[in-house]
């Protein structure tokens, strides 16, 4: 595994007697779990031999009974940029995280600072932001977050690596 990896899932204790296992996604693609899709994993590569979202249980190729299954509890599972990319479908207007960190953010004309993190809470992403380093010496907080939603965030340039927004200097100097 490299630093480029993304933790997607992680697998809980087993289920009945068949090398079921309790499955708990990080991530805000489904759709990437396919029968036959290999991942890797802190246990080496595991590839999909059953899935059933519904009930939350996945099984794996050679891991078919409870003793070799028991095995994989708490095993994490990893997808790089360039796998998430080929599996995920993304609709109009969607990012992954990972475009959007390291982005430049900007109101009108004034760079705002860096997207150094995401984090979600509750219901709402919050960008991460590492404040222009002017504006920290004119006495702004060194970060802030912003949330990820209509109301700040205009727009997310990924080629460019710019967030537009309305009203992040608000947050800004209320941070």
């Amino acid at each position: 595994m490299s630093n480029d990896d993304a933790l997607i899932a992680q697998i809980g204790r087993t289920i009945g007697l068949w090398g079921d296992l309790k499955f708990h996604l990080h991530t805000d693609f489904p759709e990437q779990f396919k029968v036959g899709n290999t991942y890797k994993s802190n246990r080496g590569d595991l590839t999909i031999a059953d899935i059933n979202f519904t009930r939350g249980i996945v099984k794996f190729r050679g891991y078919e009974s409870i003793d070799s299954a028991k095995k994989l509890t708490n095993t994490k599972l990893f997808a790089n940029e360039e796998q998430t990319k080929e599996n995920c479908d993304l609709k109009e207007g969607q990012h992954f995280w990972f475009d959007v960190i390291g982005c430049v953010v900007q109101q009108d004309d004034e760079v705002l600072g860096l997207v150094e993190d995401i984090q979600r809470m509750g219901d709402t992403d919050y960008l991460s932001v590492k404040t222009e380093e002017s504006l920290v010496e004119a006495g702004l907080s060194k970060n802030f977050l912003l949330p990820y939603i209509e109301r700040y965030v205009v727009k997310v340039d990924t080629e460019e690596k710019i967030v537009y927004t309305k009203d992040a200097k608000d947050i800004l100097e209320a941070s």
